[in-house]
């Protein structure tokens, strides 16, 4: 049992370390976003809620977490390992309340993210403030405008072309970023599934690995609540 543990132990630091290590990383490329100025509020009513700083708040957390994940490991410290399991807990419980959310109002989500997709877009073409971010946009996802290029008018972007030195109406993409949006989520439906499932496994184990260390220091010092 002492050698199982102390794999356990060695296991869920390792594991955790790794975790802040991605966290940092995370921060380190949303910090690059905001410097660079290469991002910005996709959606108007949230001007906030911009690429870069989407991801130092995600990176901001990973690594709280990998810290109370690698101190409560290696100190076997009860209480950052009952922390580390509440966190995750509530994390998992947050994922399924917004995975029931989007089932039960996935009718509404297509209209309300094209109304925004609009308003950012009307924005733009007024004072330009976000054009690096509607122009990373419509060169990444091979798209022009809100429906089409007809969005733009006489002004169009050369982001709308794969020749940007010669972007004309003839050449620009066919297709609307609201309808390659809907095809991509449609698409990647699976792998997004795959995806947050395999993350709500890793959660659950890191609570499992978390939970039995600390039963087993609250064994080993004779008391479950100390």
């Amino acid at each position: 049992m002492g050698k199982f543990v102390k794999m356990l132990k060695y296991m869920l630091f390792t594991f955790n370390l790794l975790f802040w290590a991605a966290g940092c990383a995370i921060i380190a490329i949303g910090i690059y976003f905001v410097v660079q100025k290469v991002d910005g509020s996709l959606f108007p009513s949230s001007p906030s809620i911009t690429i870069g700083n989407v991801l130092i708040l995600f990176g901001c957390i990973i690594m709280v977490f990998g810290f109370l994940g690698c101190m409560g490991a290696i100190k076997e410290n009860k209480c950052l390992l009952l922390t580390f399991f509440i966190l995750l807990l509530l994390i998992l419980l947050i994922e399924v309340s917004l995975a029931i959310v989007l089932f039960v109002y996935e009718k509404k989500i297509d209209p309300y993210v094209t109304e925004q997709l609009s308003v950012s877009f009307e924005n733009y073409k007024e004072s330009k403030d976000n054009g690096s971010l509607w122009d990373n946009i419509q060169e990444g996802f091979k798209c022009c405008g809100i429906n089409g290029s007809s969005d733009w008018g006489d002004a169009l972007p050369d982001s709308c072309c794969n020749d940007r030195k010669n972007c004309k109406k003839e050449t620009a993409f066919e297709k609307g970023c609201a309808e390659v949006f809907r095809s991509w989520f449609e698409n990647n439906f699976l792998y997004v599934g795959i995806t947050t499932i395999c993350i709500s496994v890793i959660e659950v184990l890191g609570m499992s690995f978390s939970l039995t260390l600390y039963c087993h220091i609250s064994r080993s010092s004779g008391s479950y609540i100390k």
